[in-house]
């Protein structure tokens, strides 16, 4: 077994944090918002609510002393400086939370797409992008919201309704007994709804990161579908994942629907029973008019924060299943670029000795691989579709860790050299030849961490044949490509692909058929660009078309997950019978038949 650091492990993490209030907290404070800010945020609209008690009995007092004569400038200015209090501590409180709830958003969003950058490549075997997308877009925001937009609700509703209750009390036990008997049985009804509701958000929440991967899927590979005129088929899985939302929409707003009235009946009720039986007390001289205003005022400061309250528990809910989505996330073993030695200064042969390899738990791809790649040749890959050829490179680049044998720099396992260091040497020159939306000028130096002057990129261009179209676009190297390059043909592409890798001069060479996609004439200018960059430099190439590789200095043939023959292009051609089939068929070689 390879003993190099994770780079690429295709297993899942293991031992993942379980899913509680806890690891919300902690998956919060990892964030790193500012607590200070929280403390502050809390505390206005703690005054805010603490000022609000007060506002019934200020109420009470002014209806049983009430009188033209008695009512002075000073009452109304206390109340009206209450009530400006109220106001701006209220304010202040829903401005500062939403900027601690911003705080968590944006800090969430940075810690997962930092991880999603440098997870391993199997796992994005396992997952499908548009989930990964759901994550960092919408988990986040449940988040966030639990945290801005309700946690101060739940406070300042417990505080109210404690606080109403405690005055109450002192106010007069009787009618406050009568009150306290319509919190239970809303609570007995509101509970069960809010589980409900817990189960359709996190189903809506599941549906909305499976909609979201279908829609990326389809958007990105546009092209295809349309080629392929698949466009009904897509709308349909796109409008079953619309359907499904909508149905759990509909299922949502029944609860509401039900919840609403049922909070306004409950009201009601009260009411009706504190005017009804508090008349009969001011009837009879046991309580005040200003204490029946004052003990409505507190019925609705006690009833209402119980929606809040139970809208904080059903969007706390919610908001654990979005973070149990996310620490599974962030307990992935990541890449590690830094750890290891720097790739020595001295070219090397590379050597792969008894090298296996598997995806997972299936079939074997690669099957005790030994051959060796020497320094500054060419070594070609060739072999029917599904023999390991694209593996094999992957390997080569550390994207996987082979199950068993190794593949040696020199002497030492390119497992002990740093991943940055090591894809650093590798230039990768692909079929598809894959660019970022940006202009011609960021795909060159796309991710050098140096400034490139002028004269080094019309240098590359020129020795990559590019210059000659590039000079001709109006824009010339600011000339925007488009989504995945798609401004231009597949022949600039190639160039532009072949002068990033000679800026970042590798001592690696990979190229996977780079010429296979293009037309004739555009085959001829991107070999040639091709030769610039191979010269010098160790160069491996997985060739499908037997013409691109007969002066390999090697051909390495691969069956099946095998290295059945080794040996020139006229060595192989002798010894080796499917090879000659292959050069039979592709070559035309009327002599080989007989």
């Amino acid at each position: 077994m390879s003993n190099r650091p994770n780079s690429g492990s295709t297993q899942p993490a293991k031992d993942r944090p379980a899913n509680n209030w806890k690891t919300f907290f902690s998956l919060v404070n990892s964030a790193k918002p500012s607590k200070p800010m929280l403390i502050a945020a809390l505390s206005f609209s703690l005054v805010a609510t603490v000022v609000g008690l007060f506002v019934p009995l200020f109420t009470k007092n002014l209806v049983d002393g009430f009188s033209f004569d008695s009512l002075s400038g000073v009452q109304i200015l206390l109340l009206a400086g209450v009530f400006v209090a109220q106001m701006l501590a209220s304010g202040l409180s829903i401005f500062l939370l939403n900027k601690f709830g911003q705080q968590i958003l944006s800090g969430l969003r940075d810690i997962l797409w930092r991880k999603l950058l440098y997870l391993p490549l199997g796992h994005y075997d396992r997952e499908e992008t548009g989930g990964l997308i759901s994550r960092v877009t919408n988990d986040t925001n449940v988040v966030k919201q639990v945290v801005s937009e309700h946690m101060s609700g739940f406070v300042n509703g417990i505080i109210s309704i404690v606080g109403s209750i405690v005055i109450l009390l002192m106010m007069d036990w009787q009618m406050t007994m009568v009150l306290l008997l319509a919190v239970p049985l809303t609570l007995a009804i509101m509970m069960p709804l809010g589980r409900k509701m817990h189960r359709i958000s996190r189903n809506m929440q599941n549906e909305t990161a499976s909609l979201t991967s279908v829609l990326t899927q389809v958007l990105s590979e546009v092209r295809l579908v349309k080629s392929s005129n698949a466009e009904p088929i897509e709308y349909k899985r796109g409008k079953s994942g619309i359907a499904k939302l909508f149905e759990l929409g509909v299922r949502e707003g029944k609860i509401q629907a039900f919840i609403a009235p049922l909070m306004g009946i409950v009201i009601m009720m009260l009411m009706v029973a504190i005017i009804g039986y508090g008349g009969l007390r001011v009837s009879n001289g046991s309580i005040t008019a200003g204490e029946l205003v004052a003990f409505i005022l507190y019925l609705i400061q006690i009833v209402m924060p119980l929606g809040q309250i139970t809208a904080f528990f059903t969007q706390l809910q919610k908001a654990i299943g979005a973070t149990e989505r996310m620490v599974g996330i962030l307990a992935e073993v990541e890449e590690d670029h830094a750890s290891g030695e720097r790739v020595p200064a001295v070219d090397h042969a590379i050597e792969l000795r008894n090298l296996s390899f598997h995806y997972d738990q299936g079939e074997v791809i690669l099957n005790d691989i030994n051959f060796t790649i020497p320094h500054s040749r060419v070594t070609a890959l060739v072999g029917p579709s599904g023999s390991g050829k694209t593996t094999l490179f992957s390997l080569l680049e550390r994207y996987y860790d082979p199950q068993s044998g190794h593949i040696a720099y020199g002497e030492r396992d390119i497992g002990q050299f740093s991943l940055s260091s090591w894809r650093s040497q590798i230039g990768y020159v692909s079929q598809e030849s894959p660019l970022m939306s940006g202009t011609i000028r960021e795909n060159i130096v796309y991710g050098l961490d140096r400034e490139v002057s002028e004269e080094e990129l019309r240098s590359v261009s020129r020795m990559a044949y590019a210059d000659g179209f590039i000079d001709e676009l109006p824009d010339g190297f600011e000339t925007e490509v488009g989504e995945r390059g798609m401004k231009l043909s597949g022949g600039q592409r190639q160039r532009i692909a072949i002068a990033r890798a000679l800026l970042r001069n590798p001592r690696i060479l990979m190229l996977d058929e780079a010429t296979s996609a293009l037309d004739s004439t555009s085959e001829r200018v991107v070999q040639e660009a091709l030769n610039n960059l191979m010269r010098g430099r160790t160069t491996l190439v997985i060739a499908h078309r037997l013409s691109t590789v007969v002066d390999a200095d090697q051909i390495v043939f691969l069956e099946k997950g095998k290295v059945t023959g080794i040996g020139t292009h006229e060595q192989l051609v002798a010894s080796h019978d499917l090879y000659r089939e292959f050069a039979e068929q592709q070559l035309r070689y009327p002599q080989l038949a007989n």
